[in-house]
């Protein structure tokens, strides 16, 4: 269902474990070799409509970072989508669509992404993750889950000290063996 209501979502790749990278921050193992016969097959039209729906990105500054490197490889994925990124440092800014930012969360969302903006995506890092739930400023979570187990690294969800509800909204398991959750975060 189309809304035009604002909302910000989390989304996160993980191990089954949970981790959302290894401990030298390599995301290697997001590329699995697995083969669910049962899976979704989506092609690159259907990712790229379903892209063309995110109106901003939001990041941390080590995801930042990390994209710009793989962007060497693999040319910037976000595009030429607004894209706010998060530091209290100074970061190289390589497209004119990027900023940084640097504050308060709450008046980040309320003053200038619910004014200018409707599907907000949170992509990383978990710090961040971790400050938009505690704070009630993410309006649900999608994580995708590959089949492999890191046994350590940096975990997705750690210690956010709070109980938060959720609702199921979606499951979808895909050819490549990933699951795909989307969970709405009760307030």
């Amino acid at each position: 269902m189309e809304t035009d209501k604002f909302k910000v979502t989390i989304h996160m790749v993980s191990s089954l474990d949970g981790y959302i990278a290894k401990k030298d921050n390599s995301v290697s193992w997001f590329e699995t070799p697995d083969n669910y016969e049962k899976g979704v097959h989506v092609t690159e039209q259907e990712t790229a409509e379903f892209l063309k729906k995110i109106d901003c990105y939001i990041m941390g500054a080590t995801t930042y970072e990390h994209a710009l490197e793989l962007s060497k490889d693999y040319g910037w994925v976000y595009g030429a989508v607004p894209t706010i990124v998060l530091t209290h440092g100074e970061l190289p800014l390589e497209r004119q669509n990027i900023e940084t930012y640097s504050g308060d969360l709450v008046k980040l969302v309320n003053e200038r992404l619910k004014p200018s903006y409707k599907n907000v995506w949170l992509i990383g890092g978990a710090k961040l993750t971790k400050d938009f739930i505690r704070l009630n400023l993410a309006d649900e979570i999608r994580l995708s889950i590959l089949p492999v187990i890191l046994g350590d690294g940096t975990p997705f969800l750690d210690l956010i000290e709070q109980e938060h509800a959720l609702h199921l909204k979606d499951v979808t398991a895909y050819k490549s063996g990933m699951v795909g959750l989307c969970y709405e975060i009760r307030k």
